[in-house]
This record gives C-alpha cells, sequence and structure tokens, in this order.
C-alpha cells in the first residue's frame, strides 16, 4: 500500500507506527449515513466518529493514521460510496504553524 507523500513532510504534526494522524472526512446524502456507518465498522481498527448534519448533507469525521487511507478508500468503493467523498486534514500540523 502507497502512503500519500504529501502526508510524509518533516514538519507535520503526531507520527506513529502506521504514518501520520489524520482527520478524516466523508460526506453523504443522510439516505447513506447507515451504509457508510456499517462500512466504517467493518474496518479492521476502531472509529469514533463525529457527526454533523446538515440539510443537504452529513458529514463523518475521525482521525485515522495515514497508513490506513488505502483500506478506507477501498472499503468506500466496495460499499458503493465513492471514494472521492473522502478528505483529510493535518490537525495539529496547523497549530504547529501558528
Amino acid at each position: 500500500m502507497t502512503v500519500d507523500a504529501s502526508l510524509s513532510t518533516p514538519h507535520s504534526g503526531l507520527f506513529g507506527v502506521e504514518g501520520e494522524l489524520v482527520c478524516l472526512q466523508v460526506s453523504v446524502e443522510p439516505k447513506l449515513l447507515e451504509p457508510l456507518l456499517e462500512t466504517l465498522a467493518s474496518l479492521d481498527f476502531p472509529i469514533n466518529p463525529q457527526l454533523y448534519h446538515h440539510p443537504t448533507e452529513v458529514v463523518v469525521e475521525f482521525p485515522a493514521y495515514s497508513a490506513k487511507l488505502g483500506e478506507v478508500r477501498s472499503a468506500l468503493k466496495n460499499a458503493g460510496i465513492g471514494p472521492n467523498r473522502l478528505k483529510f486534514q493535518r490537525p495539529l500540523a496547523a497549530r504547529a504553524s501558528d
């Protein structure tokens, strides 16, 4: 599995054995929330999601290590949820540059 090269900068936040800790976000229509949560529950690492409800979408946000990005993308694709709905950010890197 390859890890996104943009995640390996030396000024990044928190690193572990599985790469950098990042914040993942998946936006779906409300009708896809249950399938999304079931898909996330099937992953081989614990997910503790935050849900943000908006009129036309629900944003599900959770921390994960960068090495898990491929697994999450693949699970989303297999569930029929476009992997392009997955976004990530470095929550700690922004603070380091402040």
